[in-house]
């Protein structure tokens, strides 16, 4: 049942965010950009940016992914290539293929380096020693500048291209980094007149069972290339061009950093928190941080006073006096309608009203009530007629033959003693034979539960306002006024007064003279006299047996519809426990997701999507009729579906819930307007806990801040060259953007700009941080101790000489 309410909240949540996305304003990037990944591991990041990218980029089609591997490893992504490879991912806008991924596998690279001694050096040695992976690289490389070159027109402008490095710090390919890096530029640069190139370090500081240490030792030898990189006298020169007839040419790399910039994401933040969804995140700041240095500004954004990113500016304020360069990091926090903890919030109160409108039905009187369980007096007597053979039947015992006895004989005896000199034992045989073992036998084919059912099948089908919560009270007990269960065993009660009553009369009667009974006599007339007495013996005796046994009868018939109201009552009874689990079941999922959101995003949700789902419902009911939910192409019968169990009812309240309710027009607001509502839905004059418009916006503001901690742990980072910059990336002309801009303008000591895109959806915020230094990170701090030892026990990890790398800090 969690997985199917957690299914539905999903996907709702994704649909909802896709609509949203649809309507918002998409950003252009501004020159070609190339995201080339350097290792198995960074594979991970594709298809995560592709989508990132799709959904806020409109020239995203032309973008070019490129991912080296060793060709041996399942990174996720395209495993096992033996040749270059290129796959579609998806279409353009014009409706052709977008060949967006490209993958080119160095197979063998790492065949026979498994010992982790020397695995990263190894592969370094081999790449530079075996000319087949430098051939394979350029072909596949010069198919990305084709490929970019045939999208030139969704580009404002050709001359620059963003080439976006992304590695993981313990991946042992990233030995290569330099010579990929280098070649990829050499060959872009005979398309573009200058390549801006970052690298993106990835960072997991999470324990890793199998690797513990090694892969700390790892990324530490990285970094240390890395910060080799980026000195300001770093140069390389090989022959890494290589012609279609296998003649090599020097790629020379000039004394300067090799990156413009270098961004270390980790997936912990600077709190030492592991973040909330792990690489994905790092992923996403990627994205937006390709956004910000490479967006095409629309002519409306050019002519405002918005402050704008300006990548040499930032990349100055990280320079030290000394002249080295600083690394990056970066954080982002989304906000937009809780999408999520709504559905869930709403199904809830959706199935509270459809509860609490199968329970409102109108309170028939007890006559009424037996009348719809085909209990009332007339309906048993009916049944009574039925089983019972009719009086006139009596008649046939006058045939019976008599012993041939005188009626003067008779005058002084009982009418017992009389029956029995009559007849012996003949008439009560008679009547038991043709009366009673009839009765029984009819009663004995009686279905008192099928009887019973069909009346109430028949009375919820002619008033469906009756649901198994009436049924549920007027079978038990506990509502003794109104318990149809309790008017039954009344009847019954009643049933055994009037029989003993009757047997006391047929008691009483029979034992009275045959001279006392009252019949017309007529003088010297035996034989009439005789028959005549038989006649009115049977009309007084029998007639009184045959009312009793009506009266048996009927409290034997009624005892079986008692039975029957009590198992009905506790089938009834298990649906209404069974609603009132799912809607505990439901509160709960809804609970815990707004417990799970940030109090800026879930305040206020469960009492105002309550007014909300009633409102809207309300609505529904006023336009289409007052048992709209419950047509059979909705709900249909609640009770059949709570017998297929929970789960069928809860799913088709889930499809009903989002066909009708989800889509009603209160669920049409932008992020900012469902916040405001929602913000002060139980605002009254005396209500002191009411957030004005500003306090809100306060508060959304300082959330923003919180969630978009920087994405890397520090040691203790707030000397000199700690630089911040912040975005918005939001619509410019909303309430709160103008808000967030505005506060602490004058007094704020980093630089506050807007990404401006026309949306309804939410607002993020980016937030990029540099200056620091390799010695300033906590994995460095962890991880140098691991890499010194692993060193002293014989491990190479570098192609370099010793000499060659930076000292150790």
């Amino acid at each position: 049942m969690r997985a199917m309410l957690e299914r539905f909240a999903s996907d709702y949540s994704a649909a909802e965010q896709q609509i949203s996305g649809l309507e918002d304003d998409q950003s252009s990037i501004h020159y070609p950009t190339v995201f080339l990944y350097i290792g198995d591991e960074a594979g991970h990041a594709i298809d995560p940016m592709i989508q990132s990218n799709e959904m806020k980029w409109d020239n995203n089609a032309g973008v070019i992914y490129f991912h080296v591997t060793s060709g041996e490893t399942d990174a996720g992504v395209a495993s096992g290539h033996q040749a270059d490879h290129i796959s579609t991912h998806s279409s353009n806008n014009d409706g052709r293929s977008a060949p967006k991924v490209m993958r080119v596998g160095l197979t063998g690279l790492a065949t026979g380096y498994s010992d982790n001694r020397t695995r990263r050096k190894d592969i370094g040695a081999a790449f530079q020693g075996e000319e087949s992976y430098l051939i394979k690289l350029n072909r596949a490389l010069r198919q990305v500048s084709d490929t970019i070159a045939d999208y030139g027109r969704l580009y404002a402008s050709f001359d620059r291209l963003h080439l976006a490095v992304i590695t993981r710090v313990d991946d042992p390919l990233n030995v290569l980094v330099p010579e990929i890096s280098l070649l990829a530029q050499a060959i872009f640069l005979q398309l573009f007149k200058s390549v801006q190139m970052d690298l993106y370090a990835l960072i997991t500081e999470r324990e890793q069972s199998e690797t513990f240490g090694y892969a700390s030792a790892a990324g530490i030898s990285f970094l240390r290339e890395l910060e080799g990189m980026q000195r300001p006298d770093y140069s390389y020169s090989a022959p890494l061009l290589m012609t279609g007839d296998g003649l090599s040419i020097p790629v020379t790399h000039k004394a300067s950093a090799l990156f413009d910039l270098v961004y270390v994401l980790s997936d912990r933040n600077e709190r030492g928190i592991t973040t909330l969804n792990g690489m994905r995140d790092n992923y996403e700041i990627i994205c937006h941080i390709l956004l910000l240095k490479n967006r095409n500004r629309k002519d409306a954004q050019v002519q405002s006073n918005d402050v704008s990113y300006n990548n040499s500016s930032f990349k100055n304020s990280l320079m030290s006096e000394s002249g080295r360069q600083g690394f990056v990091s970066a954080g982002l926090a989304k906000v937009k309608r809780p999408n999520y903890s709504i559905a869930l919030t709403v199904l809830y109160h959706f199935l509270k009203q459809i509860k609490a409108r199968l329970q409102n039905a109108p309170e028939p009187g007890m006559k009424e009530k037996l009348a719809l369980f085909g209990l009332d007096s007339a309906a048993l007597a009916a049944r009574v007629d039925a089983l019972v053979p009719e009086e006139d039947k009596l008649a046939d015992m006058t045939g019976l033959l008599t012993s041939g006895i005188r009626f003067d004989q008779l005058r002084r005896m009982s009418l017992r003693e009389a029956e029995e000199a009559l007849f012996g034992e003949g008439c009560d045989n008679f009547f038991r034979n043709h009366f009673t073992r009839q009765a029984e036998e009819r009663l004995g084919l009686t279905n008192a539960a099928q009887e019973l059912r069909r009346s109430v099948n028949r009375t919820i089908q002619e008033q469906p306002q009756i649901s198994f919560y009436q049924l549920s009270e007027w079978t038990g007990e506990k509502n003794e006024a109104g318990s149809v269960l309790e008017a039954v065993r009344s009847r019954m009660r009643d049933l055994v007064r009037e029989i003993d009553l009757a047997r006391d009369e047929l008691q009483q009667t029979r034992e009275m003279r045959v001279e006392d009974l009252k019949f017309q006599r007529l003088p010297f007339m035996d034989k009439q006299n005789l028959r005549a007495f038989i006649r009115a013996f049977l009309d007084t005796v029998y007639l009184l047996k045959w009312k009793l046994l009506r009266l048996e009868t009927e409290l034997d018939l009624v005892r079986r519809f008692a039975s029957e109201l009590e198992h009905m009552h506790e089938e009834y009874r298990i649906r209404v426990v069974q609603m009132s689990a799912l809607a505990e079941e439901f509160k709960a999922a809804a609970l815990q997701s707004i417990q799970s959101a940030d109090d800026y995003i879930g305040q206020n949700i469960f009492e105002y999507y309550e007014r909300v789902t009633e409102n809207a419902m309300m609505e529904i009911e006023e336009k289409r009729g007052a048992s709209v939910f419950f047509e059979e192409r909705h709900l249909g019968n609640v009770l059949e579906l709570l017998v297929q169990g929970g789960q069928a009812f809860a799913e088709r309240m889930t499809m009903v819930c989002r066909k009708l309710i989800l889509t009603a027009e209160p669920f049409a607001q932008t992020f900012e307007e469902e916040l405001l509502l929602r913000a002060n839905v139980s605002v009254d004059y005396n209500n002191r806990k009411a957030l004005s418009r500003d306090e809100l916006f306060h508060r959304l503001y300082r959330t923003l801040e919180d969630n978009a901690v920087i994405h890397i742990r520090l040691l203790d980072y707030t000397h000199e060259h700690r630089y911040e910059e912040k975005y918005l990336f939001g619509d410019r002309e909303t309430e709160f953007i103008r808000y967030a801009l505005g506060v602490d303008e004058t007094s704020r000591i980093y630089k506050l700009g807007c990404v401006h895109e026309k949306r309804s959806s939410g607002v993020e915020k980016l937030n990029i941080m540099g200056g620091f230094h390799l010695e300033d990170l906590m994995y460095y701090r962890n991880g140098k101790v691991y890499y010194e030892t692993y060193l002293q026990n014989g491990y190479e990890f570098h192609t370099l000489h010793p000499s060659l790398l930076p000292e150790l800090r």
